[in-house]
């Protein structure tokens, strides 16, 4: 599952980019790119992947990931269907923050949020309420009167002593051997983590020793081998529990656990409520 390179362009009459996204649904994009990406994810809940992080999202998400850090965010349907997915998109580089501070530097808290996002930032629910009317407005203006309304939603967002960061840092291997290497077992691991993977197989699938791909895989992902496959087993649980009418069991069963007691203590301990709770949680009216 290597990372695809995003190229992103910036229109004429512009000094960044937004882009308006309206989908049936979120599909597992895995991508990076060298600008800052402000997302604002509307009418959808599923998984959201950033550097080494994974965990769920719900209505109204938003996170500001830093440059080259891989992310992707990933949603079988809308919430309310009659409606589509929506992804508001901000696109600005690194230069254009410095060329902000420099010209104007009242701005400067914007290149302080800048820094904080290498590891990405998830804004807390109170400010990203407050900004989401300015956000969801900038498709209808024109590029100069964008600009402002932007500067005023990075200010607000630069404000935000409850932004959670999500990542250690980029998940990128230090040589194009570790990428690729890197890169098939991921592939495996999400293409099969409700199956009974070993580390054997993966260790094979590394062309490493065992001992050795358990110290490849703590070093390049921040997670041991369990930890991580019990992550991504417990965010596909979580994505099916809100979206679906399946009942524990079934979703345990789903996500790759036969014994659903097990379930239960892993479910509890990553996310601090039973499947039960958490499903009842985000049904709540």
């Amino acid at each position: 599952m290597k990372p695809q390179r995003e190229h992103v362009t910036v229109p004429d009459g512009a000094s960044w980019t937004l882009l308006w996204r309206e989908l049936p649904n979120l599909p597992f994009e895995w991508h990076y790119h060298p600008e800052f990406e402000l997302t604002l994810t509307v009418n959808a809940a599923g998984q959201r992947y950033v550097g080494d992080h994974l965990g769920d999202f719900a209505d109204g998400d938003l996170v500001l990931v830093g440059p080259n850090l891989p992310h992707t965010w990933s949603a079988p349907h809308a919430l309310d269907e009659t409606r589509p997915v929506l992804a508001v998109v901000v696109w600005f580089s690194r230069e254009w923050v410095e060329k902000l501070v420099t010209g104007l530097p009242e701005l400067a808290p914007i290149r302080r949020l800048a820094g904080q996002a290498a590891r990405a930032l998830r804004f807390s629910d109170v400010v990203a309420a407050q900004v989401r009317p300015q956000l969801l407005q900038l498709e209808a203006l024109d590029a100069a009167r964008r600009l402002p309304v932007l500067l005023a939603v990075l200010l607000a967002l630069a404000g935000d002593a409850a932004a959670e960061p999500l990542s250690a840092g980029a998940v990128t291997p230090d040589t194009q051997g570790g990428q690729d290497r890197l890169a098939r077992v991921l592939d495996l691991m999400h293409q099969r983590f409700a199956e009974s993977l070993t580390v054997d197989e993966l260790a094979a699938r590394a062309a490493l020793s065992v001992g050795a791909f358990h110290r490849f895989f703590k070093r390049q992902t921040g997670k041991t081998v369990t930890a991580y496959l019990a992550q991504l087993r417990v965010g596909h649980a979580c994505q099916w529990l809100i979206q679906s009418d399946k009942p524990v069991g079934m979703v345990a069963e789903a996500a790759g656990y036969r014994n659903l007691a097990h379930f239960n203590r892993q479910f509890l301990a990553a996310k601090g409520m039973t499947p039960r709770q958490f499903r009842q949680r985000y049904r709540a009216p």
